[in-house]
């Protein structure tokens, strides 16, 4: 499946959930003498279904709704409401989700189609319904760009919620106190712009969940003391704070501090001059504020559970990768004892019997044969030893006994005592690539004039070349045909496996086969990064 149909399921959530809620909120909607069935899905589904689109094209969602609500008010259809609450939704998303520019043009058309929205027929558009239109489309964007900031610290899935219930916030505040901004002392763009800071300081109730639930219950007070028709409003989502209070705070101490007071702010905000207070009413309303703290209390062991069932499935998966790194070591310690002790053990009784034989030769060809079986089994074991701690501790960085060049040259010398006769050519430049792509060019070397005198014998001619080959090095190894039948030496068939394995762990290629001369020829290019050798 495609990573751009991902979240398709979450998309048709949404669309589903717009187009509910404006059945919901536009139900008895009618638009001239056409009966509600033939306008109320098709508006349903005209402001709703577009909510399918916010996450992948934010801009054009608030680009659609802003026409949905400008032509959703010209035909006085209730579904401007929803297309209204919409497309804050859709310009704090693409607030944080797209660019400033995609920014200001969401902000523009939501604050022209606002204004579109409040006007009244006949009724001057005032500089305060201006400035309401221009806050409620810019304080979307504000916290949209506030939840992609870098003080936000949480993922972007978890966005989401946030732009929800700021969005959620100000439809509720703003659809429920419209039309009472006018009846206070104060001018209507001082409650209008209260009224729309009430409803997006949800989005940031998750992380401030104490200052958002003070700044709720000021705002109640202040309320019930000035603009008594907003009180219930008021009330509403100071009671949504306390549930987020309870969600993110896990104190009960401070918990039960919000209920108590919260049940203090309920008491005024519900009990008037005339309302008799009863014991039944009393225990009502304490059940009433409990209950947010009830859901938000699950919803917070909710997601602590999910939290720790995370941390314990990261935590299992790294005991696993340990365990597994553990059982790697101790079988990389098994075959490093079982090395040392079958190879060691040969390859060292073998260096003692040429060394004992070569004391009770005769100096010539037989003595140097000797010596040279000793000096190759002495440096047989000391490479035995470095893979065996290179086995038994795989993060120490292998040592190199010589420089690749003199392990080049050693090879060739050694092979030519053993009857090859060897042309070396090693350019100078090669000193200037990678460390590990010379050992690797060194060890090809080894193992090919290796093959050369076991298949093709003493007296064969073989030439040797290892030189830079442009960001690389190339090693070629050519021999042409036996001077005579020979008798094979044992083989086990792994070397030429060995330097392919060695080669592509490199990057590079390696080639092996008769040439046109009847001879053979090995030739490899390994990458090498340039630089201090």
């Amino acid at each position: 499946m495609s990573w751009r149909w991902r979240g398709v399921p979450f998309d048709l959530l949404l669309a589903a959930a717009g187009v509910s809620l404006d059945l919901l909120m536009s139900g008895q909607a009618r638009t001239g003498e056409l009966p509600p069935q033939y306008t109320v899905v098709p508006l349903a589904l005209l402001v709703g279904a577009p909510m399918g689109f916010v996450r992948r094209w934010p801009l054009p969602t608030a680009l659609w709704l802003s026409a949905a609500l400008v032509f959703t008010d010209q035909i006085e259809a209730f579904s401007s409401n929803t297309a209204q609450m919409l497309l804050l939704v859709a310009v704090g998303v693409t607030a944080y989700s797209a660019g400033w520019r995609a920014v200001a043009a969401a902000m523009t058309a939501s604050g022209i189609a606002t204004a579109i929205n409040l006007a009244d027929p006949g009724v001057a558009f005032t500089a305060n319904a201006w400035m309401y239109s221009a806050g409620l489309a810019l304080f979307p964007g504000i916290v949209g760009g506030y939840l992609r900031g870098s003080v936000g610290e949480l993922e972007r899935r978890d966005v989401t919620p946030d732009v929800l219930l700021a969005a959620g916030g100000v439809a509720q505040t703003v659809l429920s106190t419209w039309t009472s901004w006018h009846s206070g002392a104060q001018p209507a763009w001082v409650t209008g712009l209260l009224v729309v800071m009430a409803g997006l300081s949800l989005g940031v109730a998750r992380r401030l969940p104490g200052l958002v639930f003070l700044f709720q219950a000021i705002l109640l007070v202040a309320a019930d003391g000035y603009l008594p028709e907003v009180v219930n409003t008021c009330l509403v989502l100071t009671l949504i704070a306390l549930g987020v209070f309870a969600m993110r705070v896990a104190s009960w101490i401070w918990t039960s501090i919000a209920y108590l007071a919260t049940c203090l702010l309920a008491a005024i905000a519900v009990v008037g001059p005339d309302t008799e207070v009863t014991a039944f009413r009393a225990a009502v309303l304490c059940a009433l504020v409990i209950t947010p703290i009830a859901i938000g209390r699950y919803l917070g062991v909710k997601q602590a559970a999910a939290a720790a069932e995370r941390l314990r499935i990261r935590e299992s998966t790294r005991l696993t990768v340990a365990q597994v790194r553990a059982d790697q070591l101790a079988e990389r310690e098994r075959i490093a004892r079982d090395v040392h002790d079958i190879v060691a053990h040969h390859v060292g009784a073998m260096v003692l019997r040429a060394s004992a034989a070569r004391y009770t030769a005769p100096d010539g060809p037989v003595a140097d044969a000797l010596t040279d079986i000793r000096e190759t089994g002495h440096q047989v074991l000391e490479d035995l030893r470095g893979l065996i701690d290179l086995l038994r501790d795989p993060e120490r960085q292998p040592g190199l006994l010589a420089d690749p060049a003199d392990v080049v040259r050693e090879s060739a010398e050694r092979m030519a005592a053993a009857g090859l006769v060897v042309d070396l050519t090693l350019d100078p430049d090669t000193a200037h690539a990678s460390l590990i792509a010379r050992t690797s060019a060194a060890r090809i070397v080894q193992e090919g004039l290796t093959n050369v005198l076991k298949h093709a014998g003493p007296g064969t001619k073989v030439r040797v070349c290892v030189y830079s080959d442009g960001d690389g090095l190339a090693v070629e190894i050519r021999n042409g045909r036996p001077p005579t039948t020979i008798e094979r030496l044992p083989s086990s068939g792994r070397g030429l496996a060995g330097m392919r394995e060695r080669v592509r762990a490199l990057g590079g290629t390696l080639t092996a086969g008769p040439d046109e001369d009847g001879g053979w020829l090995l030739a490899a290019n390994l990458p090498a990064v340039r630089g201090t050798a």
